[in-house]
């Protein structure tokens, strides 16, 4: 069993108008800086970006009534990392969560600079949203 810590923002902005405004795969680079620098590519096999370690290979859930957002991302290395993502109901607005597991090769550093890099991408998330709603 890993290791895990969950992130959660607090966004004024309804659940279900939350998740279909950012479950696409390619709302994704518009938020969550690490696929920001080449965008995602749809390809045969799935999502194609450029990864701050090279390219990955990302495969999102789909489209669901549970606010579900979770997806995998293929390191090209035989490792593939499971992101566990939720938008759910909080009052008028919504909890956005983010669980990030610290995996066997992952040192305490690069475990903690990886949640301070989810909190600044789901306050990123937060602030499009809050904007556009």
């Amino acid at each position: 069993m890993y290791r895990s810590e969950t992130v959660c923002v607090a966004v004024a902005r309804g659940a279900d108008a939350l998740y279909e405004a950012f479950w696409r795969p390619e709302r994704f680079a518009s938020w969550a800086s690490g696929l920001s620098q080449g965008g995602l590519r749809q390809t045969g096999s799935g999502w194609q970006a450029d990864g701050p370690e090279g390219p990955v290979t990302i495969r999102f859930s789909e489209h669901n009534a549970f606010g579900v957002m979770d997806h995998w991302v293929d390191l090209g290395d035989g490792r593939v990392v499971y992101v566990p993502m939720r938008i759910v109901a909080n009052g008028s607005g919504s909890a956005v969560t983010l669980t990030l597991f610290r995996y066997p090769d992952m040192s305490d550093e690069t475990f903690a600079r990886d949640l301070d890099w989810v909190r600044r991408d789901l306050e990123a998330l937060k602030s499009l949203a809050e904007q556009d709603g």
